[in-house]
């Protein structure tokens, strides 16, 4: 048995009788409250799992042990393997080989309501509670323990006494779900996770999108969870959040682990290092060559004092005709913010943007589309496409009024129009017909900046993490288009959380960190390290490259 910590205690080392488990499991804790309890007493042991999807490894021989009353943070940069373990302890997705013990006996899930039956409980950084209901609705919403009827004293109690863990005592359950604030949405996901008698609380991502005050209500409400004896794994990308809160700390790199320590033991530096591995030290390691970038006297965007709502401070930019520039930046720094703000989405947003020498209006979406600004969101499902419509119907959805005759859309001057589309953006004419939900992520994707782009018109192309949920040939294709436009003279600004991607694809990269700029260099001189910490724990000052 492979088990990675910082060292096992007397007769850890030898496996118990392998039983699968059979009933749920919710034993009491010991008496005497959290300091009665053995501190290092394994919850949950990962053995040796591994998955591939297809050609692409995605978690290989992994291992990590989670005990009792304690918080063990789980890094990794993008497609390092986290979610695909994560899936795996909650039973969405069946490992190839290993094993996941809990309280020392074979754990076999199929299913997320499998896992709330052994006490399993997962908190996604996209929050699910029903703004439309209320807090006590939401708390026993998904509950498959409760009955078909339940007392109205019983239920109002049992929800008074699951908020009081979190900290939201005060807060009345019979209130709209609707006017919390983020941070009370968040410690409400917990509450739920804790009623339904969970042990092991999984938080993925749970202060991305928080302010520091709830933030701080979270890592109250997290530890007050783990000295009631209950195990937490925290996935974030914020390492000085890790170091703050964790106990222990398990990094994953390219599927496996990097390393597994004590937090006593680690520091910035040394966390940082395991996460990008000797290779990032090094200014252009392993990196394609970095195209040259333009002058940006001729066709420039320029930002004066841009301040898009939630930043901290001004930005100030001056990007070049034929530029690509990646705002690196993890959930929440504020790229996202500052790309919607560009494209007129924002209308609180303050200051001066100017594109080829005009004033852009910022707040005016219908102000952007004329400047030749196109816009393309991170949701492609939520914010993009017609899922059940056909690939033909999405891609020329934005030009209905130049394809239509007398108010009616020809078939075929829908076909001729999608097919010149599809044919920009390599989509297969073949699947035209087929709705848009039948594709892969790639495709989805092509199809987005297909019908959103007209390369001849287009000055300033926004793109939101343009390669989420997209295979490697999904990417490197949505690449060569990126690139494509800004060949073309566009100026081509894109946000990602992906640091293989910023190095790949950028020209310029602009480091964003808690709602506000902390670096801009070109790719050349990008240490990856450096850009990690920048975008995890931040820096002093800005850095800008002469």
């Amino acid at each position: 048995m492979h088990l990675l910590g910082d060292g096992l205690g007397p007769g850890d080392g030898a496996p118990p009788e392998a039983q699968p488990i059979r009933e749920p499991l919710h034993p009491r804790l010991p008496e005497g409250g959290p300091a009665a309890a053995n501190a290092r007493t394994a919850l949950l042991r990962v053995e040796h799992l591994a998955k591939r999807f297809g050609a692409i490894v995605a978690i290989d021989d992994v291992s990590l042990e989670l005990r009792a009353g304690e918080i063990h943070g789980l890094c990794g940069h993008n497609g390092a393997g986290k979610s695909t373990l994560v899936r795996v302890l909650m039973g969405l997705v069946q490992p190839d080989s290993g094993g996941v013990l809990l309280d020392g006996r074979p754990l076999s899930l199929r299913g997320a309501r499998d896992a709330q039956a052994h006490g399993l409980a997962f908190v996604d950084q996209e929050l699910s509670v029903v703004p439309a209901l209320t807090v006590e609705e939401n708390l026993f919403l998904g509950d498959t323990r409760a009955g078909l009827v339940r007392r109205r004293s019983s239920q109002r109690r049992l929800a008074g006494s699951a908020l009081e863990r979190v900290g939201l005592g005060g807060l009345a359950p019979t209130r709209a779900v609707e006017a919390l604030s983020v941070g009370e949405r968040q410690l409400l996901e917990i509450a739920r996770a804790l009623h339904r008698q969970a042990r092991l609380l999984i938080l993925d991502e749970p202060t991305a999108t928080l302010t520091q005050v709830e933030i701080d209500k979270v890592f109250a409400a997290v530890r007050e969870v783990a000295a009631s004896g209950f195990g937490v794994i925290f996935v974030s990308h914020r390492l000085g959040e890790v170091l703050d809160l964790c106990h222990r700390v398990t990094v994953l790199r390219d599927g496996r682990v990097a390393g597994s320590h004590s937090v006593s033991d680690l520091d910035r530096d040394r966390l940082v290092e395991l996460l990008v591995g000797e290779a990032g030290s090094e200014p252009g390691a392993a990196r394609p060559p970095a195209r040259r970038r333009r002058p940006a006297a001729a066709g420039t965007v320029s930002l004066r004092a841009v301040v898009p709502p939630g930043w901290s401070a001004p930005c100030d930019l001056e990007l070049g005709a034929g530029e690509v520039v990646g705002l690196a930046g993890q959930v929440g720094s504020g790229a996202s913010e500052l790309l919607r703000a560009l494209g007129g989405l924002s209308p609180k947003a303050r200051g001066e943007v100017s594109l080829d020498g005009r004033t852009l209006p910022l707040g005016s979406v219908r102000a952007a589309i004329r400047a030749g600004v196109v816009y393309i969101s991170n949701d492609r499902k939520g914010e993009g496409l017609f899922l059940g419509r056909s690939v033909a119907e999405n891609l020329v959805a934005s030009r209905l009024s130049s394809i239509s005759r007398g108010g009616a859309l020809p078939p075929r001057a829908v076909r001729g129009a999608a097919g010149r589309l599809a044919s920009r953006v390599a989509v297969d004419p073949r699947r035209l017909s087929q709705p848009a939900a039948t594709l892969s992520g790639g495709n989805q994707q092509k199809v987005f900046i297909g019908r959103a782009v007209d390369r001849e018109r287009t000055r300033l192309l926004l793109l939101d993490e343009p390669t989420r949920g997209v295979d490697v040939s999904g990417r490197t294709e949505i690449h060569a288009l990126v690139r494509l436009f800004a060949d073309g003279g566009a100026t081509v600004v894109f946000s990602s959380t992906d640091l293989e991607e910023l190095l790949d694809l950028a020209d310029l990269v602009v480091t964003v960190f808690e709602q506000r700029i902390v670096s801009k260099r070109p790719r050349e001189a990008v240490v990856p390290s450096t850009l990690l910490a920048e975008m995890t724990m931040g820096g002093p000052e800005p850095v800008v490259a002469p």
